[in-house]
């Protein structure tokens, strides 16, 4: 019996694959577990389809990720703080530079994805890395300024 596999079997083969296997492993195990569908030709061709769809998907996704770097290296994002005698009161953190982006520019950015070390807390320009998703990373400029 041949099977596509669905799902990566350790002692058989990785995803995609077509299989040559016994009859009763491949109907009982591989079939009825959900890791394989009987290979048919409609099968394989779905398969394919799909395959393809989640290609294109991946790439659209990957070349909106791109055109969203070039938008956030390009601006400047400016969070207002009231001063302090030395620097600003209070700091700013990851989640403050993700509602700031989110306010002006529309670009949802997940908190979690902004890298700093320590918060802000004194006023001017800072470069702020970011990730995008996909190994994709934006350098965010954020003016910081005392009111």
């Amino acid at each position: 019996m041949k099977v596509l596999l669905i799902k990566e079997v350790k002692s058989l083969g990785s995803a995609g694959e077509i299989k040559e296997v016994k009859d009763g492993y491949g109907q009982n195990f591989l079939i009825g577990k959900g890791l394989a569908k009987l290979a048919t030709p409609e099968v394989v061709e779905e398969w394919k389809a799909e395959q393809a769809r989640m290609a294109q998907e991946l790439a659209d996704e990957i070349a909106r990720l791109e055109a969203e770097k070039i938008t956030l290296e390009a601006a400047t994002i400016k969070i207002e703080k009231e001063a302090a005698p030395v620097g600003i009161k209070g700091s700013v953190g990851n989640g403050d530079i993700a509602k700031a982006v989110l306010e002006q520019m529309n670009i949802e950015l997940d908190k979690k994805n902004i890298n700093l070390k320590k918060a802000i807390k004194s006023a001017g320009i800072h470069t702020v890395d970011t990730k995008l998703g996909h190994g994709i990373h934006a350098a965010l400029k954020v003016e910081i300024v005392g009111v």
